[in-house]
């Protein structure tokens, strides 16, 4: 019975699967007239107005950071936030939003190669089978088939870019695991956000901030609200309740679905190119999380 009540949180999950599978066309959109650092600002600048709002409501009495809780939230922010989203719209300067999303899915992989070397968790030998798989569909992707560039390591700037976001993001999942335990996701998420914003204002502003936003056409402030919005407040909401409702695992399967999106989403919006062949590409990483975060136990 319980699942039968639970069924409207799958529904919302491929709604928040289509929101992150936009936000590469978002952010493709936004870095046309945005620098890297001003739309990472004005991405969390917003986001945080409306995650904060949300933290005070919901914790009236554990909504303020203790003077011990600082290095931690500083950390989360730099890494997870700065880092990650400012190699993120790089990447989309240099490369397909299709490439960026396929090689962003690689994620949970990577957040387990990291976690098994530094002895956070235990790598098997059918996680490092599923690694390699997952890695051969990067090498796939990252060379578009063509092993003359793997061999003469022309390799596509953006993508090089979107690996090194992946392994920030992995780094920040593995953060937030070890102290979740001390927080709440809703503390550390608004935290994260709120760090963000304020370390990233001086550096937005020396860029020229202030003239970006004022040239800045309409689509491009329409791109900046939904990653915002969307994909960041929402996402994360609904991301939550359903780890609430049907556990972890079962969320964790509908984070195969953003490259699909993603690429039917940059195909119909952004007309970039597809090759047939990176469909390939992608099920071998899809295929690989799954076998990761679903089938191993152990």
């Amino acid at each position: 019975m319980k699942s039968k009540n639970n069924k409207w949180i799958y529904l919302l999950m491929v709604a928040a699967a289509l929101f992150w599978a936009g936000a590469f066309i978002a952010g493709k959109i936004s870095i046309k007239e945005f620098s890297p650092v001003s739309v990472t600002f004005l991405r969390f600048f917003f986001a945080s107005i409306v995650i904060f709002t949300l933290l005070v409501y919901k914790q009236k009495d554990s909504w303020k950071p203790k003077k011990e809780d600082l290095p931690i939230i500083f950390m989360l922010g730099l890494v997870g936030m700065v880092g990650y989203h400012i190699l993120f719209f790089t990447a989309l300067k240099y490369t397909k939003a299709i490439n960026a999303s396929i090689l962003a899915a690689t994620n949970p992989l990577m957040t387990v190669l990291i976690a098994g070397l530094i002895g956070q968790e235990k790598l098997s030998i059918k996680k490092i089978g599923a690694i390699a798989l997952a890695f051969i569909g990067v090498a796939l992707t990252l060379t578009n088939w063509d092993i003359n560039i793997l061999i003469t390591m022309n390799l596509n700037k953006g993508d090089m870019i979107m690996i090194l976001a992946v392994f920030c993001w992995a780094t920040y999942s593995i953060l937030v695991k070890k102290h979740v335990k001390n927080y709440t996701p809703l503390f550390l998420t608004a935290y994260s956000f709120i760090t963000c914003t304020i370390i990233l204002f001086p550096f937005a502003i020396a860029e020229g901030l202030f003239d970006a936003v004022a040239l800045a056409s309409k689509n491009a402030w329409i791109a900046v609200l939904y990653m915002s919005i969307f994909p960041t407040v929402f996402g994360y909401l609904i991301q939550q309740k359903s780890i609430g409702l049907i556990g972890p695992s079962k969320t964790s399967i509908f984070i195969n679905l953003v490259p699909v999106f993603s690429i039917i989403l940059s195909i119909t919006l952004l007309d970039e190119q597809f090759y047939l062949l990176n469909i390939f590409s992608g099920l071998l990483i899809i295929l690989s999380v799954y076998i990761t975060t679903i089938k191993l136990k152990d």
